[in-house]
């Protein structure tokens, strides 16, 4: 089986964002089924969900099956005392997992676009309200976006990369709901009129 093959059958059949996450965690460094729990609560806890630790189980074994990870030989790892395998990504799971990354593009431009069509089947006034609540959301979401401190700012490493990247994507991610909150009310009250009449 050709590699391009495997990559495109590897990134279809796996939808689950539990799993993705797992590879990346695999990505960064080897790890065994315990400590990919631990190490998934502290880093996505606040974004994923997990349903049952079992889930993270499920999903190493759904990642061998797809060749995305492998198990390692302990010796190559230097692991003498704990006899629990240990996965680390195959080059066909780096490759699928920065294809995943990527596509998530599209699926946040995709879900843009079926907010604004969804949207627009309400009539103007209806919209107009629904306006009102998303963007009273953006600014609770903004309230409670954490503000990194100067001393956050400067944490090296992994970990504080990733603060200083979600912040910055958060703080740009409201900026631009609230410019598409103001554009959607200058087109829906244009429809509805000024006093909530029709024009």
């Amino acid at each position: 089986m050709g590699e391009g093959v495997l990559t495109e059958r590897s990134t279809v059949a796996l939808r689950s964002p539990v799993g993705w996450a797992l590879l990346g965690l695999v990505i960064q460094r080897p790890s065994y089924g315990y400590e990919l729990l631990q190490r998934f609560e502290r880093t996505f806890g606040d974004a994923l969900e997990l349903s049952s630790p079992s889930q993270v189980y499920n999903a190493l074994d759904a990642l061998s099956k797809r060749e995305l990870i492998e198990e390692v030989d302990l010796r190559e790892l230097e692991v003498v005392r704990q006899p629990k395998p240990h996965y680390r990504a195959t080059a066909a799971g780096v490759r699928s997992y920065r294809e995943w990354l990527t596509a998530q593009v599209h699926e946040e431009r995709r879900r843009a676009r079926l907010f604004a069509r969804q949207l627009v089947v309400l009539d103007a006034e209806e919209a107009l309200a629904v306006i009102d609540r998303y963007e009273q959301a953006c600014l609770a979401e903004a309230a409670a976006a954490p503000l990194l401190t100067s001393e956050e700012h400067q944490i090296e490493g992994v970990g504080g990369l990733a603060g200083r990247l979600l912040h910055e994507e958060d703080r740009l991610a409201i900026g631009a709901k609230l410019s598409f909150v103001e554009y959607a009310r200058r087109e829906l009250t244009a429809i509805v009129g000024p006093q909530g009449g029709k024009p």
